[in-house]
């Protein structure tokens, strides 16, 4: 195997470790968003009176105390069945965007910050069916009539069908994906960028895990810019 072929496989097999590693990390905190963002059409039927569903401390105490803190890992199988498939459109839609902007050298932030929206453009194809059956197992509350990953897709599938069912809610992540992926890309070159003007192009690894920090910050300011 070529050498430039089995580092890509390399960069892909430890992104999916890696993807997998933040979904089991950040997976209950990612629950509690949802449903804080689901809650005022749910409140009569889970919250204790004088608790307030908008309170992420509260929907978290709520969720152990009324499903066990298994309930904060639900909706889990979606994001990690996915994540390989996920992770590597990303990172070959990247690759190639980089490649069509500038095949020479290395890309400017404001180029770097292009390619990183196509590649955020392309990513919603398998990110936004991985996102809508996760959030769709998460606002499920009480454990017997809890749904399967499975049952969950076959259902929205009968019912909806492709486009309006499986593909829902595709456009908004479109419009999601592309600055973030803008903004992740741009703030990960320059804080690595700034580690390699300093340290040189062997970069120890906790600069790389700040910088990689730094672009999952600026994934998510953008709507608040």
């Amino acid at each position: 195997m070529p050498q430039k072929t089995s580092e890509t496989v390399n960069e892909l097999i430890a992104g999916s470790f890696g993807g997998a590693a933040q979904v089991l990390v950040g997976q209950p905190l990612d629950t509690v968003k949802t449903r804080a963002q689901i809650a005022p059409s749910l409140v009569h039927l889970f919250y204790a009176s004088g608790s307030s569903p908008h309170r992420p401390m509260d929907i978290l105490a709520q969720t152990v105390r009324k499903e066990g803190v298994l309930a904060l890992y639900k909706g889990m199988a979606s994001p990690l069945i996915g994540i390989a498939g996920v992770n590597s459109l990303l990172f070959a839609a990247y690759g190639i965007s980089k490649r069509i902007i500038s095949p020479f050298g290395q890309l400017s932030l404001k180029e770097t910050a292009a390619a990183g929206a196509m590649a955020g453009a392309a990513n919603a194809i398998l990110a936004s069916p991985v996102e809508m059956f996760k959030v769709r197992m998460q606002g499920q509350y009480g454990t017997p009539s809890d749904k399967r990953l499975r049952v969950v897709a076959r259902e929205m599938w009968a019912e909806w069908g492709f486009r309006k069912g499986v593909m829902r809610g595709y456009w908004v992540t479109v419009a999601r994906e592309i600055p973030a992926y803008a903004g992740f890309y741009t703030a990960f070159e320059y804080s690595k960028r700034k580690f390699v003007s300093t340290y040189g192009p062997d970069l120890p690894v906790w600069a790389l895990l700040a910088s990689g920090s730094t672009g999952g910050i600026a994934y998510w300011l953008f709507p608040i810019l």
